[in-house]
């Protein structure tokens, strides 16, 4: 019997179909023999995983491949026989866009009714400025869904009402200066006015005159991946100058102390703010760009390397006050970076506490000063000595007052 012979000989197939199936039940019998007497793989939150999801993207696209192949055999099938289309496809896709319509609108609307809580519910304003980017957000939102929603539905309603059909020919409709004019001019005029509510909005919050009877109090941060460095001014109010060239290990921030305005400034770690006083924070970077974001203030400006940024803005409610508002007693504002500024960017966060002003005061006073013994040697500036302690008892009697009189007539004659 030749090779060919054996290959296509029926008998022959039949046996190795049976031995394949006899030694496949075999090694499953053996293999689940085994696993039976081992302990049981804890498989865990399987559905948790991202293998998961792509394994049944996959087994999605196999299942819409293999539907694919058998209508298209259906296709060939019919058309072979010489029998119409058994599918009307351009009814089919006009199906699938009304379906989508429906699903996407109430996408639309478990998203406002599920995420939507975090507008509504949004924590108030605790700035000036606030109350007017809110309704700006609020008002840009409105307009943008009512437009979201009505075109989509006139986008898919046109698919499906105006599907292709052999029963009818297409209107030739090249051109409608009306209908140009409506959809040119309509959305002009309502994006001319959300610029112009945001450009004022803008200005109110960069542009401010100044009340000399109300000074903003200066506070300068800088950022470096990954802390804030806050910086506050002495009693001359005024924060001293820096220069990137100065940065030493003891001088991390280039404080330039041939600035007699330096000489007083206060290091901080946490920001402190007087409830309804104006405070400027001047915004530095030393290494990348990062973004001053105070939430619930709504502030952010971007820290940017050799440039520096200002921000005015006055708080409106103290940290206990919102704690109340809010029935939350471990509430506190934060300071946050809003720009991916490297690994540990979810970490660089800071402190913030609005507080009354002579609270303020009283917390400014015990604060360390910058400028320490080691920086004073570094830049040749005069290290203070700290005064003798004043006496507090007088002498009892003329003995002790003599001799207090020697003991400062020995001390002057040494120091002769």
């Amino acid at each position: 019997m030749s090779l060919r012979k054996l290959i296509v000989n029926k008998t022959m197939a039949a046996l190795a179909v049976l031995f394949t199936v006899f030694y496949s039940g075999t090694a499953f019998a053996q293999d689940a023999a085994a696993t039976a007497t081992t302990k049981p793989v804890d498989m865990g939150k399987v559905h948790q995983s991202a293998l998961f999801y792509v394994l049944l993207f996959l087994l999605l696209c196999l299942f819409i491949a293999i539907v694919g192949k058998a209508l298209r055999v259906y296709e060939l099938t019919r058309e072979t026989q010489g029998k119409p289309e058994g599918i009307n496809w351009n009814t089919v896709n006009a199906v699938i866009f009304a379906l989508f319509l429906v699903v996407g609108l109430y996408g639309v609307y478990w998203e406002y009714s599920v995420h939507g809580t975090m507008i509504s519910h949004m924590h108030e304003s605790a700035s000036e400025h606030g109350h007017r980017i809110d309704e700006m957000f609020k008002l840009t939102l409105i307009i943008t869904t009512i437009v979201f929603v009505l075109t989509h539905i006139i986008l898919f309603a046109f698919a499906y009402v105006y599907r292709a059909s052999n029963n009818r020919k297409a209107y030739y409709y090249p051109h409608n200066n009306t209908i140009e004019k409506i959809w040119t001019i309509v959305p002009a005029l309502v994006l001319t006015l959300l610029v112009l509510k945001g450009f004022l909005t803008w200005r109110s919050i960069f542009y401010k005159v100044e009340d000399p009877k109300n000074r903003p109090i200066s506070i300068e941060v800088t950022s470096s991946q990954f802390v804030w460095d806050i910086r506050y001014p002495g009693p001359d109010a005024v924060v001293g100058k820096k220069n990137y060239k100065l940065i030493t290990a003891i001088n991390g921030l280039g404080v330039d102390f041939n600035d007699k305005n330096s000489l007083d400034d206060l290091i901080a770690d946490e920001i402190v703010l007087p409830v309804n006083k104006p405070v400027r924070f001047i915004l530095t970077s030393k290494d990348v760009i990062h973004s001053f974001y105070l939430p619930h203030f709504r502030v952010q400006l971007n820290t940017v390397p050799g440039m520096t940024s200002y921000f005015e803005f006055t708080p409106t409610i103290t940290t206990d006050e919102m704690r109340a508002k809010l029935n939350d007693p471990k509430f506190n504002y934060l300071l946050l970076c809003a720009k991916i500024c490297g690994a540990n960017h979810y970490n660089m966060q800071k402190n913030v506490r609005v507080v009354s002003e002579q609270e303020y005061k009283e917390w400014l006073t015990k604060q360390t000063p910058y400028l320490t013994n080691d920086l004073r040697k570094e830049f040749k500036l005069p290290i203070p000595v700290e005064a003798a302690p004043a006496a507090t008892e007088a002498p009892a009697d003329s003995t002790a007052t003599a001799a207090t009189a020697v003991n400062t007539n020995n001390q002057l004659a040494l120091k002769k």
